[in-house]
This record gives C-alpha cells, structure tokens and sequence, in this order.
C-alpha cells in the first residue's frame, strides 16, 4: 500500500523541495499580511511536508526485494 506522501509523483526531490517551499512561501504571506493564525497554520504544513518528505520518505517500492523469494516446500 502506498501512502500519499510516497506516491509517485513526489519522487523527484524538486517536487518536494517546491511543496514545502510553497509552504514557507504562504506562510510568510500570511505573516505580512497581519494574519499569524494563517501564517502558524502554513508554517505547520511546511514542518509536516519536511517531515514526510525529507526525513521519513520511503519512493513507493524501495521495500519491495529485487530478485523474488523462491515459495518454501
């Protein structure tokens, strides 16, 4: 099963790199702007796209063996 944080799509890191720099990007919008709320939310999002995509990232198939087990008798 794959998780969204692993689907394909996120497999090259410029991909991830841009989530969570849209991420800040927002955030600091949202801190000009006189709205910390938001800017706190959007911050959040960013720590949490880090964390999925950076430290705890796994591409979808890595764990998978690359020669097939032989079935026991």
């Amino acid at each position: 099963m794959v998780k969204d944080s692993e689907h394909p799509f996120f497999r090259p890191l410029w991909r991830r790199v841009a989530v969570v720099a849209l991420c800040l990007f927002w955030a600091g919008i949202e801190f000009a702007t006189g709205t910390p709320f938001w800017g706190m939310i959007a911050l959040g999002a960013a720590a949490y796209g880090v964390w999925q995509f950076f430290y705890a990232y796994k591409p979808a198939g890595e764990d998978a063996p690359s020669t097939p087990a032989e079935p026991k008798e």
